[in-house]
């Protein structure tokens, strides 16, 4: 069996320069508080509470004076401002591209345009960029949430780093007829999208992909749907102890892509768990 190895691979950017700074505050302060969890990949986590980190869900839940950590996707000004007044040391940890779309969001609110973004409106990052602008915020999925949508005088769009290029243009037409002025930042990362354009080659060129990611990643979702948009016969697993034998069966090329939250230890875990078959 030939393994394509689509590059690139491993954290992006953004991931890798939190997760860093995170282990560095956990070798200075040996116990670090993350609002949520740091990295949407379980076993990347259960290392990093190894080291001592404490998962919390919400400010009320911090010891005076504590050290926390903020994760990737970003969180809002209220809560910042809450940990401050705790006392507490804050390590931030947003990603460049987040904190990107977080000044759009806020500078398009300040120059009177309706804010829509374009993501999950669940996910953290969405809700840290919601946090930023001023007003109310309209977050949409795909063109269906556009038709209930007002008609308004001016609206701005902005878009979850981690959202795919595809699903971004065809809301954007979708909004058109709805706005006499329309303003678009296209705040998705490159790192995501040479990530997509990496699992379209790979769909073309092998007989299956496996696409390695905590099963609560949406960037490493997005791949899986990108994949299967190609027809491509696809594998979503989060270690190399859930490759599923069956799937390998016949397929004599497969290609290996992983989500910009997974670390190089568990996707070379995985691809000497496949090299050895």
């Amino acid at each position: 069996m030939k393994l394509v190895i689509g590059k690139p691979l491993g954290f992006c950017f953004g991931v890798k320069r939190a997760i860093d700074e995170l282990e560095r505050a956990l070798g200075r302060y040996g116990e670090v508080y993350a609002l949520g969890s740091p990295i949407h990949n379980e076993e990347e986590v259960k290392r990093l509470i190894s080291m001592g980190l404490k998962l919390i869900e919400k400010v009320e839940c911090l010891p005076p004076n504590a050290v926390v950590f903020i994760r990737a996707h970003g969180t809002t000004p209220e809560i910042f401002d809450m940990v401050r007044k705790k006392g507490s040391i804050v390590i931030d940890g947003t990603c460049p591209s987040v904190k990107n779309a977080q000044e759009k969001a806020r500078l398009l609110s300040k120059e009177g345009y309706n804010v829509v973004v374009v993501g999950d409106p669940k996910h953290p990052e969405v809700q840290s960029i919601k946090g930023h602008a001023l007003g109310e915020v309209y977050v949409v999925t795909s063109p269906k949430d556009v038709e209930a949508f007002p008609a308004k005088d001016k609206i701005g769009v902005v878009s979850q780093t981690t959202q795919e290029e595809g699903m971004l243009l065809a809301i954007v037409s979708a909004l058109v007829p709805k706005s006499r002025e329309l303003r678009v930042y296209n705040t998705i990362c490159k790192a995501t999208l040479h990530r997509q354009e990496t699992v379209k080659k790979l769909a073309s060129e092998t007989e299956g992909v496996i696409v390695i990611g905590g099963h609560n990643s949406t960037n490493t979702a997005k791949l899986v749907e990108v994949a299967k948009k190609e027809g491509c016969d696809v594998l979503w697993i989060a270690k190399s102890d859930e490759i599923d034998e069956d799937w390998l069966k016949n397929k004599s090329i497969i290609g290996i892509a992983a989500g910009a939250s997974t670390p190089d230890w568990l996707i070379n875990d995985v691809i000497s768990s496949l090299s050895c078959r």
